[in-house]
């Protein structure tokens, strides 16, 4: 078993990703501190959406699709033969672009995971479940005499709030978004951007945006990435906490694409 840094939630070492021969992304070296949120930017086709899905291996799920290096979660390589793909999406959630409740109740969206995973208690333990779940995403107080209804029928911002609780309800460790606001008005957009700062106190949160303001003000740690322009690959420019890659970047490129000059 790999040593790992214990600050690191995720740690990535040395990591390509391939898509069968084409080299999508080469060599990132990436720690995601636990309970702080980091936010991956880049301009679309650097491979930091494929970076993000690499931390739970949704990318197994794409034909052709492997992951090389390694990603570290509690010192163990997430790509080893024995660890199990399933167990980890349990332990690092997933919340996706466009919102996507299932076509059932707001109570049975967040009870479908524990159920799924062999739930075990009692029907008023599930009900305590659900609400701390729709708590936790800061959507109780707004469905609360509603539970029945389905989660199709409520607003998107909604939507995306009973997704996180969705994730929520299994318990994991890590929270990945995947452009989670994108699809958001400004107001909603607000709203998720306040809960991730309430889930930051108990989960670890990285975040793909092409919002560089949602970048600068809801991110601690912020990573750049960027194709290559030689072989097409994702790489990572550059890291940092987000004040200094916005205000004080290392690489000009950074401060190229920050200031809107390219990309």
């Amino acid at each position: 078993m790999s040593v790992t840094n214990d600050k690191y939630a995720i740690e990535a070492r040395n990591m390509d990703i391939y898509y069968s021969a084409f080299r999508a992304v080469k060599g990132v070296n990436l720690g995601i501190e636990r309970n702080r949120i980091t936010a991956l930017i880049g301009p679309s086709g650097c491979g930091k959406s494929t970076v993000l899905r690499s931390f739970n291996r949704m990318n197994d799920l794409v034909a052709g699709a492997r992951t090389e290096g390694e990603v570290l979660y509690r010192g163990q390589n997430l790509y080893a033969p024995d660890v199990d793909a399933v167990q980890v999406r349990r332990n690092i959630g997933m919340v996706f672009q466009k919102p996507n409740p299932f076509p059932k109740s707001i109570y049975d969206n967040i009870a479908y995971g524990p159920r799924i995973n062999g739930w075990r208690g009692t029907s008023a333990e599930m009900d305590e479940l659900v609400e701390r779940a729709l708590r936790g995403a800061a959507l109780w107080e707004e469905v609360k005499d509603d539970l029945k209804k389905s989660g199709l029928a409520i607003s998107g911002g909604q939507q995306q709030r009973l997704c996180i609780a969705r994730a929520l309800a299994v318990e994991p460790e890590v929270i990945l978004m995947d452009e989670p606001c994108s699809a958001l008005d400004p107001i909603s957009t607000l709203k998720i951007e306040e809960l991730m700062f309430e889930l930051r106190q108990n989960y670890t949160i990285c975040i793909v945006t092409h919002n560089m303001q949602q970048a600068s003000r809801a991110s601690d740690y912020t990573a750049f990435f960027l194709m290559d322009k030689e072989d097409r690959a994702g790489q990572m420019v550059e890291y940092g906490p987000t004040e200094q890659i916005f205000q004080r970047p290392n690489d000009e490129r950074t401060e190229q694409y920050i200031s809107g000059r390219f990309g």
